[in-house]
């Protein structure tokens, strides 16, 4: 490489990354332990180093130049040189071009080879070993960018109450829709598309929860099967976007989409992966980070530096007790809200980032930072409470201000839906917030994020299916995935035509789905739950970018249709009745005025209370929920109570109809059902039965009732 002749000044140590001004382009490196860092242009292909520079000045442990001929679309690049001491936890080698951990956009897709790795694949001594071959021209390669974007949207802000979830993957929500330029699908664009945000608007969902959207890796051993890393948790760039999921617009295409659904009303939350990165373990390749300064962005093994600590399954844990690595993950943060304009995160494997030296730490620097900050304060985190790390399990052990996916409150509904005996205390516990593990601090009932199917697992339409998991297209002989899933087939494993067990199971999806959304909590929805999707009984399919995964929008038929509607009623019931998004935890402490119950009463089939041996009956399945709207404790405006209708949510988990007596008010009142997952297509009205009396209460059925006055 010959010199360079483009004019570099010293330029600023602050921000990091590259930071175009309209004279130039700073670039500023974090390395704590390098000797010299090496900034490598390419030409427009970003197939040719065009020049080579090393940064001038280092300051505060940040390596900076300034290049004034610099502009937005120049393509780059770092070598960063130090020692290759492997065992004393450091992994130089500046024949690997390294991407800036600051880039807002790549050029080119990453596909893994030998020659990325910083050691000699076929050394006896592995890792210990140094490669010097050059990986450049095998190298996505950083774009500097120009942020400016006209926004004309509103921030949705959903308040918690409000809120319900749509969890779904970027490629797979669009591949398949016939309505979408074939060019646009599977990408941003093809989200921001108006088929898409309409059908969503229709749904009644207020925020979309995108699976991971940061640049990620298709991992070589799924390669060499011929398979992908379809779900994309597997970062290895915090600031850009995944280049498959651009149809060409650059950052542009990404915040069209968050203005278009906000216009529309809805949020967009991230699903981001800051526990680790794509670059593995001690034998995974040299992208970025590990090059940089391996001892800083990871946590090593104390007894051997040459190993990870590795608490995430994924090879290595991002060391968050480094203040410049919590620094970028909160830039990172701060870039996605204040630049990209989206509403919140959900973190994977949460439980690392709160992980100090003593272990989990509810008050760790992670958390304590976004507390503090005036930005991320103000938006949505929603913690997966769960590593394989010590002490890895945390549900309800997140700081205030961070929501929870419930995983008690997910096998409690399939069980009691699959009849097993003995589970009404915990579908009681679970339909009220979950208070035994969240109601600490503050926190609200939404603290609680209810679901029954996610992207990890089963779908719903699955779930009613397949007793087993039916994994071998991952190519790991059915092994992988989880080995319970609290799921029943009602008489044929997967796809039947009798109608009977067709019938269960279409009757089981609503009285799961209905669990859902008539909870207290926040709900949540796997795309194509609401139709039925399957993924014909694998419930990993992290792999499968193919029809296993998308959703097959042809192929919607009548009888999906129709559960499409009764997903649309319950969503618009929930949204109707504020009693069924209570912001507090109910106790049964305050009592309403006008029918003397409670905010909330349990009752047995009989009309009466729930007693403790009512409570302790292992065959018991058929539990009544009565929230009393004028009870206290519902929404608050203009300081004012809102009054609301009292509900009875009737479970019925039998496989036998029985007789349900409705609770007796004193008065001239009477119960007019608003929903019936036994009869999905009765209107409003089509049961009134008066106080007191009774009727026949279908097997496997949730029903709801409110409570009018007769005229």
């Amino acid at each position: 490489m010959t010199a360079h002749k483009l004019k570099v000044l010293p330029g600023n140590p602050y921000p990091l990354g590259a930071t175009w001004d309209e004279g130039g382009v700073n670039f500023a490196l974090f390395s704590a332990h390098a000797e010299r860092v090496d900034l490598c242009l390419f030409d427009t292909s970003g197939q040719r180093e065009i020049e080579r520079i090393t940064l001038p000045e280092y300051t505060d442990e940040i390596w900076h130049g300034y290049l004034p001929d610099a502009s937005p679309g120049t393509l780059y690049g770092y070598r960063v040189f130090g020692p290759y001491e492997p065992h004393l936890g450091h992994r130089f080698n500046h024949h690997k071009l390294l991407l800036d951990p600051y880039a807002r956009q790549l050029k080119g897709q990453l596909h893994l080879k030998d020659v990325h790795c910083g050691y000699r694949v076929n050394d006896a001594d592995k890792d210990l070993s140094f490669d010097n071959r050059d990986s450049a021209p095998f190298m996505p390669k950083c774009v500097v960018v120009d942020p400016t974007f006209i926004w004309s949207d509103v921030r949705a802000r959903i308040p918690w109450s409000e809120t319900i979830i749509y969890e779904a993957h970027v490629r797979g929500f669009t591949i398949l829709q016939e309505g979408i330029p074939e060019d646009q699908r599977g990408t941003f664009a093809g989200l921001s598309h108006h088929n898409s945000v309409a059908y969503l608007k229709a749904l009644g969902i207020t925020s979309v929860e995108l699976m991971p959207v940061h640049a990620f890796v298709d991992e070589g051993f799924l390669l060499e099967k011929g398979l992908r890393n379809y779900w994309g948790y597997n970062t290895f760039a915090f600031f850009a976007l995944e280049p498959r999921y651009l149809s060409g617009d650059g950052l542009a295409e990404f915040k069209t989409m968050i203005r278009r659904l906000h216009d529309a009303g809805i949020e967009v939350l991230l699903d981001v992966v800051y526990n680790h990165t794509a670059e593995g373990s001690e034998a995974g390749p040299t992208l970025s980070f590990r090059g940089i300064d391996n001892a800083s962005y990871y946590r090593l093994r104390a007894d051997d530096p040459r190993y990870y600590v590795n608490d995430t399954g994924c090879g290595n844990t991002v060391n968050l007790s480094h203040p410049r690595v919590l620094q970028m993950v909160m830039d990172s943060l701060r870039y996605w809200v204040t630049e990209m304009h989206v509403d919140g995160f959900r973190f994977d494997l949460a439980s690392t980032l709160g992980r100090e030296a003593h272990g989990y730490d509810p008050g760790s620097g992670f958390f304590d930072a976004i507390r503090q900050d005036p930005v991320l304060c103000r938006v949505k985190h929603i913690a997966e409470p769960w590593d394989i790390g010590p002490g890895g399990y945390q549900l309800g052990s997140f700081p205030a201000g961070t929501v929870e996916w419930n995983d008690r409150f997910r096998d409690t509904v399939r069980r009691v839906w699959r009849g097993d005996e003995g589970m009404l205390p915990n579908l009681a516990t679970n339909l009220l917030g979950s208070s035994d593990f969240f109601e600490h601090h503050g926190r609200r009932p939404w603290s609680s994020v209810n679901y029954v199917a996610s992207h990890d697992g089963f779908t719903l339409a699955d779930l009613v299916s397949y007793r087993d998991r039916h994994n071998r297209a991952n190519g790991e002989n059915n092994n992988d995935g989880h080995p319970i899933n609290y799921s029943d087939n009602y008489g044929v494993e997967g796809p039947t035509d009798d109608p009977h067990i067709l019938n269960i199971r279409l009757r089981q999806r609503r009285n799961m789905l209905a669990s859902v959304l008539l909870a207290q909590g926040t709900p949540m929805l796997l795309a194509g739950d609401e139709f039925g999707r399957s993924q014909g009984g694998n419930n990993n399919a992290y792999c499968q970018d193919n029809f296993t995964s998308w959703i097959n929008w042809p192929g919607i038929k009548a009888e999906d249709r129709a559960f499409l509607d009764f997903a649309r009623r319950l969503i618009r019931l929930r949204r109707d009745y504020a009693v069924l998004r209570r912001p507090r935890f109910l106790h049964g402490r305050t009592t309403s005025p006008s029918t003397g119950f409670k905010d909330i009463e349990w009752i047995n089939p009989s009309g009466g209370i729930m007693l403790q041996e009512h409570w302790l009956e292992r065959d018991a399945r058929c539990l009544g929920v009565l929230l009393a709207g004028d009870a206290g404790g519902c929404a608050v405006t203009d300081d004012q109570a809102e009054i609301e209708d009292t509900l009875l949510l009737i479970f019925n988990a039998h496989m036998t109809p029985i007789s349900f007596t409705m609770p007796d008010t004193g008065g001239a009142v009477q119960w007019i059902c608003l929903l019936d997952t036994a009869r999905p297509e009765q209107p409003v009205g089509h049961m009134i039965i008066p106080a007191n009396g009774h009727f026949t209460l279908e097997p496997r059925s949730v029903i709801v009732f409110s409570l009018v006055h007769r005229g």
